[in-house]
């Protein structure tokens, strides 16, 4: 049923963690088991592991039960106008979650161009420890031009040098984002991945027809 997938990437600036928290996903929704895990596993090219890099866009399906949590409602959110709600007969239903992980690097944004066009929605990731960069404002109006749903996440909350609330609100000033809307993870360790994990299927619209 069309109502139960979801299509969406990953975006962000390079460095960001993209591909780690990608690999999260696929550990807490099982689609790669723990011990076949390795450090970018959507990285196939020996040049991307090489350097450390997404270069090539990369599909995976995803299988998510989906429990729903108590969250607070969203605020004055953009594309607040595709915010889907949690409805009860959601609980414990399956999800196709389909990501497609995506480059930072600008020499490769045409690669994320492509990505974009086959998504209902995007998870825009900001190092906490950084904050927005210029190509992560480069995806994201890229997603916004094809009036996908935007999911903000801050990564790497678990370094020493995050600074969440300073981003917060960094996001919240340039992007109009409220704080209480930002998802804050950590692809590293896991912590708040699986409630990342519901947003998207909470926010993120299911797509009007099967792509071929």
């Amino acid at each position: 049923m069309l109502d139960r997938i979801r299509n969406f990437s990953i975006i962000a600036h390079i460095d960001h963690g993209k591909s780690t928290l990608s690999d999260r996903m696929m550990q807490l929704t099982q689609t790669v088991l723990d011990r076949d895990l390795k450090e970018q596993t959507l990285d196939k090219m020996d040049l991307e592991r090489e350097r450390g890099i997404t270069i090539k866009l990369q599909p995976v399906r995803m299988e998510y039960v989906y429990k729903p949590r108590l969250s607070k409602g969203l605020q004055n959110t953009p594309n607040r106008n595709l915010i889907l709600h949690p409805k009860e007969d959601w609980q414990n239903q399956l999800f196709i979650l389909n990501l497609i992980d995506t480059p930072g690097h600008v020499d490769f944004a045409y690669e994320v161009s492509r990505s974009l066009a086959a998504c209902e929605g995007a998870v825009l990731v900001v190092d906490s420890t950084q904050g927005i960069q210029a190509q992560t404002l480069a995806n994201l109006y890229n997603a916004m031009e094809l009036d996908l749903t935007i999911i903000p996440v801050l990564n790497k909350i678990d370094l020493p040098a995050s600074d969440v609330h300073t981003r917060a609100v960094e996001i919240k000033k340039i992007l109009g984002y409220e704080i209480e809307d930002i998802s804050k993870v950590s692809g590293k360790t896991g912590e708040g991945v699986d409630l990342l994990l519901q947003t998207i299927v909470e926010r993120i619209p299911p797509p009007t027809e099967l792509y071929t």
